[in-house]
Parts: structure tokens; sequence; C-alpha cells
């Protein structure tokens, strides 16, 4: 795209002139800004989560590598900011040139093209190429007193905040930063419309192009006589290039606008807390009650509560299951906004706080049900989507569900401490009991791995390894202390199901989901008829 505009722009005859007093550097601020009017226009739609969670709906049928470009979402939206900050930076860095060579043009007295056509506006007000008049003009003064220079400072400051808070530090460290300068959007989209309506860069008109072209006619601008009778004597005649932008970004901005007014009305829906439970390693479950709450296994909610701040939404995966008749979150510590929601819940006052609840929304692990093989990797609160996922499957075995597709499930939970455990035991404890009912007991295998430990807990694990139940969790499979062999894991899983489509779920950090993509396709047979593993990862 920007080779073709800047090829464009460097040969369009429109701009013959215009060139000649600028040269390449026109082509590079054209199609750089060009560029940025495309990747403005897609910069919304990723986070138009309602929008998302349609097309995942009705991209239900639908082939499972399309579905699964909907996950990247998020990858997407990062890439276009990318991709912003850079044309911005060439943008920005053309139009200094241009200015350089404006104010160069306008002080030249050695009668060249670029001279003469800077002097036009001394002969017809209307007609000038220069937007530099005077000499004592600065690229300083252009930059901070004109329309597109002003707003050409906003929105690069605009987009320099909004994109160095995008860190994953400042993300995981300092979240209220990140949510408030991000709503700079709204002065970035204000000012790139407005940006080009000044129209300091100028073109031949079409007009005048038909009686005076540039090709034919420059050199009697440079030797134009009084008495010249000639067709090319005529001077000739300029208009500023059109403001494009908003034609580029309306339609996703009210799309946006659309969203935010959808979100804003469920939001406001009342909300009431049923139960709060404080589980061990400082996770706090809130049982929760919504007219019109329907949900899938694995989705998640936007939680608001405006005793603690009326602007942070924060996400949480949905820890109950559809079956049930109120959803659940858990919230574990990990900053300021948790720790506060924690404390406000663990007073017990006698009025609960008001909590604000948008969504659902889909993620990749609403898919779940339509492998036959599944694996499940949760690290630390990362288990919360595949509690949904485990319950409701003990719902289906409950009511003797034939149309489950799902034939094996193999799940695997990483925890730095034992506390982490305790609140999701009783869940996996149930599991098991259930399914040894079924006659199915080996549908679901599961390893819980303990990735921090002292000498004491390792030492009393060893005393009690005969027993039948787990010392650390009171359950029949024994925790594993240290990391899983994922090389091992996954040769397994190939062996015990040679012909089977294995979908591989994670939610955790970026580390490990890239050692589990490479995994998946280590193990993935090229041969169609054979094992395929499918990667997975939530992506809030």
């Amino acid at each position: 795209l920007f080779t073709y505009y800047f090829l464009f722009f460097d040969q369009d005859e429109r701009y013959y002139y215009t060139r000649a007093i600028l040269g390449s550097a026109l082509a590079w601020a054209r199609a750089s800004a060009k560029c940025l009017n495309f990747n403005s226009m897609l910069i919304l739609l990723p986070v138009c989560r309602n929008l998302l969670s349609f097309l995942r709906g009705t991209c239900s049928c639908c082939r499972r590598t399309l579905r699964k470009q909907l996950d990247h979402n998020l990858t997407f939206h990062k890439l276009v900011a990318y991709a912003l900050a850079l044309f911005t930076a060439v943008h920005t860095i053309a139009h200094l040139f241009n200015l350089e060579r404006y104010n160069d043009s306008q002080q030249a007295t050695d009668g060249s093209l670029a001279a003469v056509l800077s002097k036009m506006h001394l002969q017809n007000s209307n007609k000038w190429l220069n937007p530099i008049h005077s000499n004592q003009t600065t690229v300083e003064y252009v930059a901070f007193t004109t329309i597109p220079g002003l707003t050409g400072v906003i929105i690069t400051l605009a987009l320099i905040l909004m994109v160095t808070s995008s860190t994953e530090f400042i993300r995981r460290n300092y979240f209220e930063v990140f949510w408030y300068t991000h709503h700079l959007f709204i002065i970035y989209f204000a000012g790139l419309v407005i940006h080009g309506i000044a129209g300091l860069v100028r073109g031949q008109t079409e007009a005048s192009m038909e009686e005076v072209h540039p090709r034919r006619c420059a050199e009697y601008l440079v030797h134009n006589h009084k008495e010249c009778r000639h067709e090319c004597c005529k001077n000739p005649e300029f208009s500023s290039i059109p403001a494009e932008s908003w034609k580029w970004v309306l339609a996703p901005v009210l799309l946006y606008v659309f969203e935010r007014i959808l979100r804003v009305w469920r939001a406001r829906q009342k909300v009431v807390v049923t139960k709060v439970v404080m589980h061990p390693a400082r996770v706090l479950e809130l049982q929760m009650q919504k007219k019109g709450f329907r949900m899938e296994v694995g989705q998640y909610i936007f939680v608001n509560c405006p005793a603690i701040s009326l602007l942070e939404w924060h996400p949480f995966t949905l820890t109950s299951a559809p079956e049930e008749d109120f959803f659940s979150i858990h919230i574990r510590a990990a900053g300021d906004w948790t720790e506060r929601i924690i404390d406000t819940f663990q007073q017990q006052k006698p009025e609960m706080p008001r909590i604000e609840v948008d969504g659902p929304f889909g993620t990749a692990s609403e898919d779940v049900f339509q492998y036959e093989v599944a694996m499940l990797v949760g690290a630390g609160i990362g288990v919360t989507p595949f509690a949904s996922i485990l319950k409701s499957i003990w719902y289906k075995f409950q009511q003797a569900d034939q149309t489950l597709k799902t034939k094996k499930i193999y799940f695997y939970w990483l925890c730095r401490d034992t506390g982490a455990f305790a609140w999701f035991n009783d869940l996996l404890a149930s599991l098991e009991q259930k399914m040894a009912e079924s006659g199915k007991a080996d549908f679901l295998t599961y390893r819980l791995f303990l990735t921090g430990w002292d000498t004491s807990i390792a030492n009393n694990a060893a005393l009690h390894y005969d027993t039948a139940t787990d010392t650390v969790t009171g359950l029949r499979h024994k925790t594993i202390f240290g990391r899983p062999m994922w090389n091992a894991e996954f040769s397994a899983v190939a062996t015990a199901h040679p012909r089977s489509v294995v979908g591989v779920f994670l939610c955790g950090p970026g580390a490990l989901a890239k050692d589990l993509q490479k995994f998946c396709h280590q193990h993935s047979s090229l041969d169609p008829r054979k094992v395929k593993f499918y990667f997975n990862k939530e992506n809030f």
C-alpha cells in the first residue's frame, strides 16, 4: 500500500509543481498519510468485543482455522498500533523536510522554478502553492500556529503516550496508567479528522492542467515575458488536497460508538451478588445473578466496582458453568484494584458493594467441546476458564448428555504455592467421583504441578507417597514437584490418540504459550489422517 501511494504521488502530474519545491519528500509524506488512514480504520475493529463475539457465533460452522483468527484480535491490534507509530514517524520527518524546503524556496532569489512558484501569492492570493509567504516564518511557527501543525503535534503526543503505556511492564504493574492513557484515542481520532482540513499541501487543479499542462508549460513560468502570447503564459491554478481521513475512519468509529453504547447500557443492568467466598492465597470468589445473562464455557466479563473506581473495568474469566443458575468469577490479589476489591468484600459491611458487569465475551475456550481430545493447561489463576469447562462436564455427566463430542480431557495445572490448589480441589474431587460412578474414570486425566516448594513440603510428600490420596491436595492423583516435560506429555497424547484432532488450550504466560505452540507443531503429523494439535490461547 505504501509503495503504491508513493509511486502515485511521485508520478501524478497534478503534483508536478509541488514536487518542484518539495522533491521526493512529498511522496513520503502523502504515502505515509494514506497508510495512517488505512491503519486508523483498522485499529478499533479488534477491540469491538461484541462484534467479535457475534462473528465467533456466526462462524461456528466455519473451518477451525478461520475461527482461530478471531483469537488473535489483540495481536492484530498491537501490530496495527506499531504500524501507526512507524508511519507517524515517517509522515512527521517527511513534513519537517517539506517545511524546510518551503522555507528555502520562499527565500530563494535565483529565479528557479521553485522560487517562482513560491512567489505566486504576490500575484494572486488564491493561487499560492507555497504556504510560507514570509521570510520570517519558521518551522516552529507553522507547527504550532496552523491547524495541520498543531493537530499533528497533538495526535503524535497522544499516540506516543498510548504506545509507551501499553508495554507489558506498564500493563502488569500500573494498569490504571494503561487504562487512562488509552482513552487518548478520542483525541487522536478527533485530531486526525481535523488534521487535513486546512490543506497546506496543494496540487494543480484539473481545469488548469487542461489549459497549462506542467510538462508542456513549466519552462514558460521561469522565462515568462509580459508580451508572451503563448497558451502556456497563463499562470497555473492550485487547490488544496481535500481532507480524506474522515472517510476512512467514519464507519469504524460509528461501529465503536455503537459498541460502547451497547456495553454501557448492558453494564447498567442490575447485578446481585448472591455469595462471597474467600479462598486461600487471597482468592475472592463472587457468585452473581443478572437478568437475561447467558454464557458459554470459557467466556469472560468486564467487572467494575464504583466504590473503588467509576472508570476502571477489569476482565475476569467466568468460573461457573452454563448449567448453573448464577455466574461466578475468582479474583486473585494482583495489583491495587484487585487488592482493594478483596479488602472491600472482606469487611463484611451490611450493604454489599455494587458491582457492574459487561459481557460475556467469547474466547478460544468456547471451542473446547469441538475437539475429540483436549489438553487444558492453566498456570496459577489461569485455571479459571477450565473451572467452567470442568463444571460443565460434571453437569453433562449428571444429565447423561449423549451429544458430548469430547472423549478425553488432559488437564495440567501449574502453581507456585500449595494454597492456590485449595479452592479448586473440591471441583476435581467431585468430578473424580462422578466419573467413577458413571464408569468413565479415564475420561479426565489431570496433573497438578507445584513449581515452588520448600523441603518440609517435599519431605512430607515423600513420607506419605504410598497413601491413597495426595498429601498436598487430598486428591487421588499425586502432585508433581517441578515443571511438566512437555515433549513427553505431547508424545504420550499423540501415541494414545494417533488419529485424533487435539485441541490445546492455555490460559497462562507468553513464555509457556511459545513452548506449547512449538510442541503442537512438532507433534502434529503432516498426514491429515493422523494426529493434529491445534493451539489456542486466552486473550483479554
